[in-house]
Formats: C-alpha cells, structure tokens, sequence
C-alpha cells in the first residue's frame, strides 16, 4: 500500500514538473469526460421530463389516429394524408371490447382557435375539441373548478365548455371565470369548468385548450374535422391486449385485408416513452464518438507525457534496477502513473461536466439530471485509456538495460 501512494505521489510530482505540459496532455482526457457527464445530464434530464410531460393520457389509456402523434425518422407523409379519417361509428363499434373500460371519441379542427369574450381574446393558440364525457378519464384531465362535460349535455347540446386553466387567466384575469361567457367563432357558451394547470412540453402549454359537447362543437365548427378515439384499457396492465383488440377490430371495420398495412396510427404513455428512449440512444451514440475521439487524443497525450517522463528518469530506473528492483515493479511503476494522471483527467472532466450541466440548468432553467452512471463510465474509460496507452511507456522502461541506463546523462 505505501509502494501504491509513493508511485501515485510521484506521478503527480510529475504533473507539477511542468504544469502547461500537463495540462496540455489531459485535456483531451478532460474534454472527453465533460462531453460524456455534461450531454448524458442533459439527455437524462430531458428523459425524466418528457416521460413525465408525455404521460398526457390517463392511467390504462392510449389513443388511435389518423396521424402519428411523435415521430423521429422518415415516413411518407403523403401516404399517411391520403389514409381515411376514423369517423365516429368506428369508435362506438370499440366498447363492446373485452379488455375496453371506456371510449373517448373526439372531434378536432385542423388548427388552434381565438376564443373571446366583449372585452377580452385569446390569442389564435386554443385547441379546442368536440367530445364526450369520458375525455376527461382517457386524457388524464383533473378537474380544479366546477365540473366536466355531462351525459345531458351532449344530450341536450348546451353550450356549455370546459376550459384549461391559461384560457381563463386569459379571458377572466384575477376573476373566477366559472359560469361566464366565453365565445367560439362569436358563438356563446357558458364555462362550466376549468381544468388544473398541467404545465408545459417542449415549451408548448398544455393547459391552453376547451372541451365542447360534440353537438354544440359540430354546429359550431362544422362537419369538416379530424377524429381521434382514446381508449381506457380495464386495467394498466391490459393494454398490450386492448390495443392487439382494437387494431383487429378497425382493421375489419376499415376493410383492411391480412397484407395490408394499417392506416391509422395509435400511441400510449410507454410507446411515446419508448419513441425519446430511442431519441435518447441516438443522442447517446453521437456523443459517445466525441468521447472516444477525445479519449484517444487523450490516450496519445498520455503516452506521450509517459515517455518523455521515462527518458528523464532513465537514470534513475538504472539505479534502482541495479540494486535490485525487477522489471514488473518497473513496469507496474510506470503504469499506476499512467492511470494516475488520467484518472486525475477524468475527475476534472466530471467536475467540469458536472458544472457545466448545473449552470445551464440554473441559467437557463433546462432540465439536467446527472446520473451517477455517467460519472463511473467517464472514470472508467479515462483510467482505461491511461491503462492502454501507458503500456507501451512501462514496457519500455522495464526492458531498459541497467548498466546503459546508469551511463545516461
């Protein structure tokens, strides 16, 4: 053990011998090790909150389209704007489904709407919906004020809305806006709730949208519109099986034959999960070739600083093989030095990572999470690359003639 401090005393006696040549060497070392801890905080921050923030369906829900709802790669978009839309018959045809607890079939318009009042307007950024009462189950949609949708008031077609919380602030600031007039295309509807803040994705608010009976929304926006159907499987863990049911079930209603590809598209809280993991292993990949390219210019400065530190002491591995140290006591010399200054590289890196992550987080309020994995993959491959190319170093000096190696000046 006191052989172990000694040698990792002497190499950073080394580093201290010429500062701006060390520092120098490590800095591919350090660069490397920043890049890794520094982009897996922001992509490990960026996990946590997108799979929170995405979880925008209810417990058990999922949601089947015309469009796809998240995608990351190519696909033929023309393909997808000439599928039919899902219509409101195939929805009821779901809730005779084994696994199928609830249907939410909704109505949307091709673009965000401009709710008003005599005084005040939203700004052209509300997406409004035609649906029924079990939108408020299958969307994950809480209620903070008053109450949702009823069965009598798609019976009935009243005009009345629910609204997030940003539309009230908007048209009511400093009131309570339940129970007053809001207007949908210069149509008047009474506010009958309002929904608890939820926040926002992707710096997009969540809680800018309103819920019409899909009566009074028809009548309102017209039959042109877009269908989506959210589902609530019976429990969380049937939805693998109801959505197998559902796909088989529209694929009959749709007339799809056995080798023909759906034309629709379906999401849950573990496929929108599953789409940013894959994003995240992309992100992971890109960064994982800087930290090898850093880490090998690293290695190299390594290498380097070890063999000018063995043709300065030459002598002195000379004298102490002539009173009789070994060449492996040599070799492991050379070696704890190598990993030594390398670890010492990596540690910087993390620091400087590590910082990097938090100010940005602090400055500028992204999300940064530093896994602890990360940190031990950075020190592991920095202490590695200082295994690797330190041997080459330690071999050499090991191998050195004594005698010759006393006669060096």
């Amino acid at each position: 053990m006191t052989s172990l401090l000694d040698t990792i005393a002497m190499a950073l006696g080394t580093l201290r011998a010429n500062v701006l040549r060390s520092v120098l060497t490590l800095l591919g070392l350090v660069i490397g090790a920043s890049s890794v801890v520094a982009m897996m905080s922001f992509t490990e921050g960026l996990r946590i909150k997108m799979t929170t923030d995405f979880a925008q369906l209810g417990a058990g829900a999922f949601q089947f389209q015309k469009w796809p709802a998240l995608e990351f790669g190519h696909r033929d978009w023309r393909k997808i704007e000439a599928r039919p839309d899902l219509t409101r018959e195939q929805g009821e045809a779901l809730r005779d489904l084994p696994h199928i607890a609830a249907v939410s079939i909704e109505e949307w318009s091709n673009g965000p709407e401009k709710l008003t009042t005599q005084e005040r307007a939203t700004k052209q950024n509300v997406d409004v919906c035609g649906g029924l009462p079990d939108y408020e189950y299958a969307n994950g949609i809480t209620v903070a004020e008053g109450r949702f949708i009823t069965g009598s008031d798609i019976q009935f077609g009243r005009r009345v809305i629910f609204v997030g919380p940003d539309v009230a602030d908007m048209l009511y600031p400093g009131e309570d806006a339940l129970g007053k007039e809001v207007r949908v295309r210069g149509v008047p509807f009474e506010i009958v709730g309002i929904a608890q803040r939820k926040g926002t994705l992707l710096g997009q608010s969540k809680d800018s949208f309103a819920v019409l009976p899909w009566p009074s929304y028809e009548r309102v926006m017209g039959k042109r519109r877009n269908t989506n159907i959210a589902l609530v499987a019976t429990t969380p863990d049937d939805v693998p099986k109801a959505i197998d049911e559902v796909i088989a079930k529209l694929r009959r209603l749709r007339g799809l034959g056995p080798n023909d590809e759906n034309n629709f598209d379906y999401f849950s809280n573990d496929t929108t999960a599953s789409l940013f993991n894959n994003l995240a292993a992309m992100v992971g990949a890109a960064t994982g070739g800087i930290c090898a390219l850093a880490l090998l210019v690293g290695g190299i400065g390594i290498m380097n600083i070890m063999l000018v530190s063995v043709t300065e002491r030459t002598r002195e591995i000379g004298v102490r093989m002539a009173l009789g140290a070994r060449r492996g006591r040599i070799l492991s010399q050379f070696l704890v030095e190598s990993v030594t200054l390398s670890v010492l590289g990596g540690v910087l890196g993390v620091l400087l990572g590590g910082g990097i992550a938090l100010g940005v987080r602090g400055l500028l309020n992204f999300p940064a999470s530093i896994p602890a994995w990360a940190v031990i993959v950075s020190l592991a491959l920095t202490g590695g690359a200082g295994l690797l190319f330190g041997i080459y170093p330690a071999a050499r000096a090991s191998r050195l003639d004594p005698v010759e190696a006393m006669r060096t000046e």
